[in-house]
C-alpha cells in the first residue's frame, strides 16, 4: 500500500476507534448539560450495563442470535437508565449543595465500587459479548479496508450526536436540562421539576454509555476495565470540543483518534509508544488559546 492508501486507512481506523471515545464523551457531556458536573464513574456505570446486558442476552441466544442480541441490548440501555437515576436519586443527591471537588471524589469512589462489584460477580477475565455479526468482518473499498464493526460503531455515534443536539437544543426536555444545569434555584421557581431531571440526565447518559459499552465488547470482549484508558481519551474530547457541546465532544472525539494514529504512523519520533501524548498537548494547546473549547460557549457571570 503506498503512502496515501495508508493515509486513508489510518484516517478510516481512527474515526472507528474515535468513535468508542465520542460515545463516552457524549455520556459526559449530557451528565454535565443535566447537572453541571463531570462523572468519572461514567466508564464504570457503562460496564456494568453491559454485564447486564450480556447475561440476560446469553440466556436467549441459544435459541435465537439475533433476537437475544437485541433483548440483551434493550435490557442493557434500560437498566442502565435506572442505575443512573438511581445513583442520582440516592448517591450525588446527597452531595447536593455541598463542594464541587466532593461531588468529583464521590463519582470516583462510585467508579471504584462498581469495578469491584462487576468483579465480585462476573470475575476480572475477558468475556465474549454476543452482537449481531462477526466483527471481523470487513469489505474494501477502493482498497481500503473498512470493517462491518468500524462503520456501525461510527454510524451510531453519528446518529446519538444528532438526537442529543436535537434534545438540547429543540425540546423541552433538553432546555429544562440545561436550564437546571446553569440554575436550579431559578429553575425551581420556574416549575421545573429539577429531582426529575437531574435523575432523566444521569439515566440517560449512563444508557448512552451503555451503548458504547456494547460496542466495545463486542470488538474486544468484556472486561471490567473496559473503558479505564478510554475515559481519559473522553474526558480530553469533552475539554477540547467543549462542555456545553455534543458535537464539539464528538469532533474532537474523531480528531484525536485519527491524529493519534497518524503521528504514531509517521512521526517516528513519537512511533506507538508516545502516541498516547498526542491528545494531552492537544489539550494543553486548547486551554492555552481557547479554554471553553473549541465549540464551547464562554460563561457570562452578571453582577
Amino acid at each position: 500500500m503506498n503512502s496515501f492508501g495508508t493515509f486513508v486507512q489510518l484516517v478510516v481506523d481512527g474515526l472507528a476507534q474515535g468513535s468508542i471515545y465520542a460515545a463516552l464523551a457524549l455520556a459526559i457531556v449530557l451528565v454535565h448539560q443535566a447537572t453541571g458536573l463531570i462523572n468519572f464513574a461514567q466508564g464504570g456505570m457503562a460496564v456494568l450495563g453491559s454485564y447486564i446486558g450480556m447475561t440476560v442476552g446469553n440466556l436467549v441466544v441459544p435459541v435465537n442470535l439475533i433476537l437475544g442480541v437485541l433483548v440483551g441490548v434493550i435490557v442493557a440501555v434500560a437498566a442502565s437508565f435506572a442505575i443512573g437515576a438511581f445513583i442520582e436519586r440516592f448517591v450525588m443527591r446527597r452531595f447536593q449543595g455541598g463542594e464541587e471537588d466532593t461531588k468529583v471524589v464521590a463519582t470516583i469512589g462510585l467508579l471504584t465500587l462498581i469495578t469491584g462489584a462487576i468483579g465480585m460477580i462476573w470475575g476480572f477475565n475477558f468475556i465474549p459479548y454476543p452482537f449481531f455479526f462477526n466483527t471481523s468482518t470487513s469489505f474494501t473499498v477502493a482498497g481500503i479496508a473498512i470493517s462491518l464493526w468500524s462503520l456501525t460503531t461510527f454510524l451510531t455515534i453519528v446518529a446519538l450526536m444528532a438526537v442529543l443536539q436535537l434534545l438540547f437544543t429543540k425540546t423541552k426536555m433538553g432546555l429544562g436540562l440545561r436550564a437546571v444545569a446553569d440554575n436550579p434555584g431559578s429553575s425551581a421557581l420556574s416549575g421545573i421539576r429539577v429531582g426529575r431531571m437531574l435523575m432523566v440526565g444521569w439515566g440517560l447518559a449512563a444508557a448512552l454509555g451503555t451503548i458504547a459499552g456494547i460496542l466495545l465488547a463486542a470488538k474486544a470482549q468484556l472486561n471490567p476495565g473496559n473503558f479505564d484508558a478510554i475515559l481519559v481519551y473522553a474526558l480530553a474530547a469533552v475539554i477540547i470540543g467543549g462542555l456545553s457541546s455534543p458535537i464539539g465532544a464528538v469532533v474532537a472525539a474523531l480528531g484525536i483518534a485519527v491524529l493519534e494514529n497518524l503521528a504514531g504512523t509517521f512521526l517516528p519520533w513519537i512511533g506507538h509508544d508516545l502516541k498516547i501524548a498526542v491528545p494531552f498537548v492537544l489539550l494543553f494547546v486548547i486551554l492555552l488559546l481557547r479554554p471553553q473549547g473549541l465549540f464551547g460557549r464562554k460563561s457570562v457571570v452578571r453582577v
